[in-house]
């Protein structure tokens, strides 16, 4: 190749690569100017057509029936209903199972309220009815030990006051005045051995006066009684019995000159000193009752009175019916208003728990095998959540503990959330039929696939047969003519 070629080829290349150089400066220069018309348009643009491109450029899931949700499609066209398929876009799709994404202005427009899970002390007031009650441990039974005819009543009705010491009756006994007679030889006899020599003669006189006197005793003869015997040296026909303690008389068996027999109740007496107050609480506020608590008590009649008194026991046994525990209260009644039978209103004021999750006991859905709260992850996400519930309390029980679930600091819904739970639902259960309408996809595209593999096998099994028949005939067809020869020829 001589120079002059050379020269021409040296001048042909770089006025092509300049000439690609310049070509691609255009390009780029138009290619920005374009995108920042598009970024202009776009601005410039009114806000319905500029929506639509943005919805144009999202990701489509699915199509789905505006008004059945569950009816889905994988392209646009027409419901069931006959309506437009409305798109379900990737952005605006769950991303965790259950959770839901709503637009943030339809949730301002559903009125949802929402409120942070706190850490705090958690007690109850528990409210019942109750009934006031005697004091059984200040009810009190007078009855005679030795059979008789009552003399003379000084305490002569039922509801009296009485006074501890204070003489009910008297009462005569024919082996009552043997007995004092007995003593008093007795009492003779001792003062005059008392100075005898002997020992022997000494005790016995002092054992047969005490086994004379613990008669006297074990009858319930006061001692004021005996001291009179001793002093006065004269036995007596009726001997008096007194009250054992103070309060009113419940109940009067004795009247004037009836024959007693011993043992027979002749009056029983109360102390309204103190008083108890039955009530019953549900099972689920039982863990919260213990003894020892302060209880308050207000009556009908005497409005914005309170009386104070505390839990003095918790009975053991639940009622089955009413699905209540008996719990008794003890209150003080020094001016005696409150009289049994009366009923009261009742308040006992629990001991709190310290340091524990809480939340409204309005956030939790109740399905029955699970407690759900839907937690508020921000821009319209909400996340439900299972929790394990503990102890419920606060003013008229409106919280609840939550031993698992959800954390301190953490915004639950406390209304509509049974929308959200329908839509989350809902939602799952799409998912489920979108998963498995995916996997049987992938089945026929797994059975496709295995079918032309087996058809090629088959063509090629065909193939080999054929060869093989196709040959072994050839073989035979050669073969039978030479037999037919050799036959024919052996025939003639």
């Amino acid at each position: 190749m001589n120079t002059k070629s050379i020269l021409l080829s040296l001048g042909a290349v770089v006025a092509f690569s300049l000439g690609g150089y310049w070509l691609g400066t255009q390009q780029t220069t138009d290619s920005s100017a374009s995108s920042t018309e598009t970024a202009e348009e776009m601005q410039n643009m009114p806000k319905a057509e500029s929506d639509t491109r943005q919805k144009e450029d999202r990701e489509v899931l699915y199509w789905q029936a505006p008004m059945n949700p569950s009816e889905i499609y994988d392209e646009p066209g027409k419901s069931s209903m006959g309506m437009d398929l409305v798109p379900v876009y990737a952005d605006g799709a769950s991303s965790s199972e259950g959770m839901i994404s709503i637009n943030p202005v339809v949730v301002q427009n559903m009125n949802v309220r929402t409120a942070k899970v706190q850490q705090k002390d958690l007690s109850t007031v528990v409210r019942a009815v109750g009934k006031v009650d005697y004091d059984e441990q200040k009810l009190f039974t007078v009855s005679p030990k030795i059979s008789g005819w009552v003399e003379q009543l000084y305490v002569d009705y039922t509801g009296k006051m009485v006074q501890r010491g204070q003489p009910l009756f008297s009462i005569y006994s024919p082996e009552l005045v043997t007995t004092q007679r007995e003593y008093l030889l007795a009492l003779k006899t001792q003062k005059k051995v008392a100075s005898s020599s002997f020992e022997t003669i000494r005790s016995g006189g002092s054992s047969l006066l005490d086994a004379t006197r613990q008669r006297l005793e074990y009858w319930d003869i006061p001692d004021s009684e005996i001291k009179q015997l001793e002093q006065s040296g004269e036995v007596k026909k009726a001997i008096t019995l007194k009250s054992p303690a103070s309060g009113i008389v419940l109940h009067k068996n004795a009247i004037e000159g009836e024959y007693i027999k011993a043992s027979t109740p002749a009056y029983k007496i109360a102390d309204l000193s103190t008083i108890w107050v039955q009530t019953s609480v549900y099972d689920y506020e039982v863990p919260w009752i213990e003894e020892g608590q302060p209880a308050q008590m207000e009556l009908s009649y005497q409005p914005g009175k309170t009386y104070e008194g505390i839990v003095a026991y918790v009975y053991p046994t639940l009622d089955q019916k009413t699905r209540t525990v008996q719990v008794r209260l003890e209150f003080s009644n020094p001016n005696l208003e409150l009289k049994p039978g009366m009923f009261a209103n009742v308040r006992i004021q629990t001991r709190p728990k310290k340091n524990v999750t809480v939340i409204p006991n309005e956030a939790i859905i109740r399905t029955g095998e699970r407690n759900i709260v839907f937690v508020a992850k921000g821009d319209g996400a909400f996340e439900p959540r299972e929790v394990t519930l503990g102890m419920e309390g606060g003013e008229r029980n409106n919280e609840i503990e939550i031993l698992e679930g959800v954390k301190p600091g953490e915004e639950i819904v406390t209304s509509a959330q049974f929308l959200f739970d329908s839509e989350s639902r809902l939602q799952e259960a799409i998912q489920k039929m979108l998963q498995q309408k995916q996997d049987t996809s992938d089945m026929e595209n797994m059975d496709m696939t295995g079918g032309e593999m087996n058809h090629d096998e088959t063509q090629v099994d065909t193939i080999d047969h054929s060869d093989m028949d196709m040959t072994g005939g050839e073989m035979n067809h050669d073969e039978m003519p030479a037999d037919t020869t050799d036959h024919s020829t052996m025939n003639m």
